[in-house]
This record gives C-alpha cells, sequence and structure tokens, in this order.
C-alpha cells in the first residue's frame, strides 16, 4: 500500500502542468493549516498533488514538521529523506534519523548511524542503529562506551540487545568505580540477583541505605530487607 502511494505521489510530480495548477490554491490552504484540510473529495492523483506541494511550501518556508506531516500523508519517501538532509545539514541529528525512518531509507539510516558515532554523537548513533536493528553496530557502540565509561549509553545499547553478561560486565565495572546507581542499573537490567546482593552488601557497609534497600529488593532478598529496617529505621 505505501509503495503504491510512493509511486503515485511520484507520477504526480513528474506532471508538472498539473503541479502547477496544485501550487497555486497552496496559500490558502496553507493559511488554513494542514490538520483543517479536508481533500477527501478529490481523486487519489489531485489528492496526492495537493499534499506534495502544500509539502514542498512547507518545506521552502522552514516548516519542516508540517512538511513531513503532508509526503507522510502522500507517501513521498523521496522527499522524506530530503528533509531528513535538511536537518542533518543544521546538526539536527536525531531529526534527521527520524525523517529517514519515515522514509524507510535503510542506506540514510545507515550512513547518518556511522557519521554520528564517528562524530561522538552516542545517542544518536545509537537510535540509527536500534531502528535498523543491527545488533552488531549496537556492539561496537556499546563496547565503545564502556571503555569511554559512558555508563548510560552503555546500559541502554546493551539493554537493547539483550545482553545480560553484558549488562553484567558494565555493571562490576561500575561497582569497581563505586558508580553505584549504574551499577544498580546494570544487574537490574541483567536480572543478576547475585549481583544484585553483593552490590546491597557494598551499599550496607558504605551506609548508603536507600540503594542496599533497592538491590536487596529486586534480589528478593527478604532477609536483608528486614534486617534494615529492624536496624536501620530512621536512620
Amino acid at each position: 500500500m505505501v509503495d503504491n502511494m510512493a509511486q503515485a505521489s511520484q507520477a504526480v510530480l513528474n506532471k508538472k502542468p498539473e503541479m502547477d495548477n496544485f501550487r497555486r490554491i497552496v496559500p490558502s490552504l496553507i493559511e488554513k493549516g494542514l490538520d483543517n484540510i479536508n481533500l477527501t473529495m478529490f481523486n487519489e492523483e489531485t489528492r496526492l498533488g495537493i499534499l506534495n506541494a502544500l509539502g514542498e511550501e512547507y518545506q521552502r518556508k522552514g516548516s519542516l514538521d508540517q512538511a513531513i506531516k503532508a509526503f507522510i500523508l502522500s507517501g513521498n519517501r523521496s522527499k522524506l529523506t530530503e528533509i531528513g538532509h535538511d536537518y542533518e545539514k543544521v546538526a539536527l541529528f536525531s531529526h534527521a534519523i527520524d525523517a529517514f525512518r519515515l522514509a524507510d531509507n535503510r542506506d540514510e539510516l545507515m550512513r547518518i548511524g556511522d557519521k554520528c558515532l564517528t562524530d561522538g554523537r552516542l545517542g544518536d548513533a545509537i537510535k540509527a542503529y536500534r531502528l535498523l536493528g543491527n545488533n552488531e553496530k549496537l556492539i561496537k557502540v556499546g563496547e565503545f562506551c564502556m571503555n569511554k565509561s559512558k555508563w548510560d549509553f552503555a546500559i541502554e545499547v546493551f539493554s537493547a540487545i539483550k545482553s545480560k553478561p553484558k549488562l553484567v560486565e558494565v555493571g562490576d565495572r561500575c561497582l569497581a568505580d563505586n558508580q553505584l546507581a549504574y551499577a544498580f542499573k546494570s544487574y537490574s537490567g541483567a536480572e543478576d540477583k547475585d549481583k544484585l546482593n553483593l552490590l546491597g552488601d557494598t551499599c550496607l557497609r558504605q551506609g548508603v541505605l536507600r540503594m542496599a534497600h533497592d538491590a536487596y529488593e529486586k534480589a528478593g532478598n527478604t532477609m536483608m530487607l528486614e534486617f534494615i529496617k529492624e536496624n536501620f529505621q530512621g536512620a
């Protein structure tokens, strides 16, 4: 269905005289607002032509969010990709990734993911690779983040690909670095009760009672929860 819309949309774009006619009514339609326009009385070719003309005008004016709406409705993938490039030019990489996703342009998602990784834009690289479902790339990013102590990103990546061993590894390194909150997040994601109990013991020794309680609770350690309740209540 989407492919049919995209083909129909491109066919309309190729008919320049008809497109010129559509552009004449664009200003009044833009004034009315895309969400308030009813085009159901037109046949598909005319409707797509109007939507494409609206999208191009919104794009020309820099209203890219509205342009995206119009091009989604017309199924115009090439224009959605073009908007992705517009966002990329002004360093709005997350928006560019969204546009490439809407265009179903996997090549552009891979390209921008690689660019973001090279430029150190780790969150955007992760977003692109997750949309692609590319675990190989995600592991590469996760390893990079772990080696740079970028714990948030490392945990996000390894949680996304459901790699419990890697989450435990991140947790161990965080615990060794006394990054207790990150260790808790990692061990929780790995659902490793032994590691959570170890974290709870460490927190208890350091007097970090709230974190100790949360770790024991996550591990289902009722005995240590009772111990904290009886001996540290009000501490």
